[in-house]
C-alpha cells in the first residue's frame, strides 16, 4: 500500500475536528497547497490526472473494484484495518500480559480470542465456547483462570458480580463468608439485611459488616479504569432537515478550509529549474492527492448518509423508537462500496438530526432476533427506547413494573422479547431494577 493510499484511508477516518488539526499540518509541510477562497485549482475530472488516481480508485475500498481471489481482499483489509486502528487500551495492556506468558502457540491463541471477546467492562460479550475453536475447547478454562489475574484484576468474566468473586479470592485475607454474600447475597446487602444474610451463611453480623467493607474496596467494572475516552465537544459533520416534506442533507463544510494550489509552485513544476522542477512536481502531486482524498472522503459520507437516512425514514419522521434493523452489509451493497469503508466513514463522524446529534453508526443496529435487516423489523435500539417510554409512563403513574411485565406489554405490542433480554436492555439504558425504584 503506497503513502498516498494510507493518507486517503487514514482521512476517510477521521471526524471533523480531528480534519481540520490535519489539514493545518499539511498547509504547514506542503508549501505547494495553500487554503483560497475560490474554486480550488484541482480538477478531479482533469485527464492527465486519470492515470494518478486510478490506481487509487481500483485498488481501495471507495472505488471501482478489480478481480483478485477473496484471500488477496481478506490480507489487504486486515493489514489496512490493522494499520489504521488502535485496539481499546484494556485489550492492549491484557494482550501485553498474555505475551510475556512462557504458554504454547494454541494457548495464545486461545487467550488472545478470550481478550478480545471482552467489552469495556472486561466482561464477555460471547460466551468463550462461541468464539472459540472446538478444538481448543479443553483449553479455555485455564486460559480464563489465567487472563483473571492479570491487571486489572476481575475481567474474563461473564459480569460484576463473578468478577467481585474472582477479585476477592485473590485476596490473602477473605473474612468469614465473603465468596458466598457475593455469590448470593449482594441484593440483601444493598437492602442493609445484615441479620438475614448472616442466618442464611451462618456467621455473625459483625462478619456481615466486615465482608461489606471489603466488598466496597473492590472494583465491580474493572475494565473502565483503563478507558482512554474523554469527554469532548462534538462537531457534526452534516446535518437533516426536513423541506417542504424532503430531507436535506447538509455538509458542515463551513470548518474545512477550501484548498488549492500554489499557483507560484504549479508554475515552477511547469519550467522551472531542474531540482526545483522536480521539488514542485513533488509537491504539487501531494497536495492534489490531498485535496482529492478530502473530496473522496466527503463524497463517500454524503452517499453513506443519504443511503442511511433512505433506510432509516421512519426513525427521521417520527423519533428514535422508529430505529429499524440495519447492516453495514446493507449500505455498502446500496453505496457501491466495501463494508470496511462504510464502517470506516461511520466511525466518529456525527449527524444533526432534530431528534439530537447521533453518530453515524448508531444508526446501524441489529434486529432483536438476530436476524439482520433482513429478520425482525423491531431494532435492539428501538426496541430499547420503547422500553425507556414504557418506563417513563410507569414512573408517573407510580407503579413499578418488573421485567416479566415489560416483557408482557412488549409481546402485547408484536415485539417477543424474553424477561432476561429486557433485563439486559434495561441496565444498558441504566435504569434501577423495579424494586430500587
Amino acid at each position: 500500500m503506497t503513502p498516498q493510499l494510507l493518507q486517503s484511508i487514514q482521512l476517510m477516518t477521521l471526524p471533523l475536528q480531528e480534519l481540520k488539526f490535519r489539514i493545518q499540518e499539511e498547509l504547514e509541510t506542503n508549501p505547494a497547497l495553500e487554503v483560497t477562497t475560490e474554486v480550488p485549482t484541482l480538477s478531479l475530472d482533469e485527464p492527465d490526472l486519470h492515470g494518478e488516481y486510478e490506481q487509487f480508485d481500483n485498488s481501495s475500498d471507495p472505488g471501482y473494484t478489480q478481480v483478485r481471489s477473496d484471500r488477496d481482499e481478506d490480507a489487504k483489509r486486515q493489514f489496512m484495518e490493522g494499520a489504521l486502528t488502535r485496539p481499546e487500551s484494556l485489550h492492549e495492556h491484557l494482550l501485553w500480559q498474555l505475551r510475556l506468558q512462557p504458554i504454547s502457540e494454541n494457548d495464545f491463541t486461545v487467550g488472545e480470542l478470550l481478550i478480545r471477546n471482552l467489552d469495556e467492562n472486561g466482561f464477555y460479550i460471547e460466551e468463550p465456547r462461541v468464539v472459540v475453536p472446538e478444538r481448543f475447547h479443553e483449553r479455555i478454562d485455564s486460559m480464563v483462570e489465567m487472563i483473571r489475574t492479570f491487571e486489572p484484576v476481575g475481567t474474563c468474566v461473564s459480569d460484576y458480580r463473578e468478577s467481585l468473586l474472582v477479585q476477592a479470592l485473590q485476596l490473602p485475607e477473605l473474612p468469614a463468608g465473603t465468596a458466598e454474600i457475593i455469590r448470593d447475597h449482594l441484593e440483601a446487602l444493598d437492602r442493609g439485611k445484615y441479620r438475614e444474610i448472616a442466618r442464611a451463611v451462618g456467621i455473625s453480623e459483625q462478619n456481615v459488616e466486615e465482608a461489606l467493607e471489603l466488598i466496597r474496596r473492590l472494583t465491580p467494572f474493572p475494565g473502565r479504569m483503563f478507558s482512554t475516552e474523554e469527554p469532548r465537544y462534538v462537531i457534526p459533520d452534516l446535518s437533516v432537515e426536513r423541506k417542504d416534506g424532503q430531507f436535506v442533507i447538509v455538509m458542515n463544510d463551513e470548518e474545512i478550509p477550501v484548498l488549492g494550489i500554489s499557483p507560484l509552485f504549479a508554475e515552477v513544476a511547469a519550467g522551472g529549474e531542474r531540482n526545483a522542477r522536480q521539488f514542485a512536481n513533488n509537491s504539487v502531486k501531494n497536495a492534489r492527492w490531498f485535496i482529492h482524498s478530502i473530496h473522496q472522503r466527503n463524497q463517500t459520507l454524503l452517499r453513506v448518509s443519504r443511503a442511511i437516512i433512505e433506510f432509516q425514514r421512519d426513525f427521521f419522521l417520527r423519533g428514535k423508537k422508529y430505529l429499524v434493523p440495519l447492516t453495514l452489509k446493507d449500505i455498502a451493497n446500496e453505496v457501491g462500496v466495501s463494508e470496511a469503508t462504510v464502517s470506516r466513514i461511520s466511525n466518529r463522524k456525527y449527524i444533526q438530526t432534530e431528534y439530537g446529534i447521533f453518530e453515524v453508526k448508531h444508526f446501524f443496529t441489529n434486529s432483536i432476533s438476530g436476524a439482520g435487516s433482513s429478520g425482525s423489523r423491531y431494532s435492539k435500539e428501538g426496541v430499547k427506547e420503547i422500553i425507556r417510554e414504557i418506563l417513563e409512563q410507569d414512573q408517573q403513574d407510580g407503579k413499578s413494573l418488573s421485567d416479566q411485565k415489560i416483557s408482557d406489554l412488549l409481546s402485547q405490542r408484536g415485539i417477543k422479547l424474553a424477561r432476561r433480554t429486557v433485563t439486559k436492555y434495561r441496565k444498558e439504558l441504566d435504569i434501577s431494577s423495579s424494586y430500587e425504584r
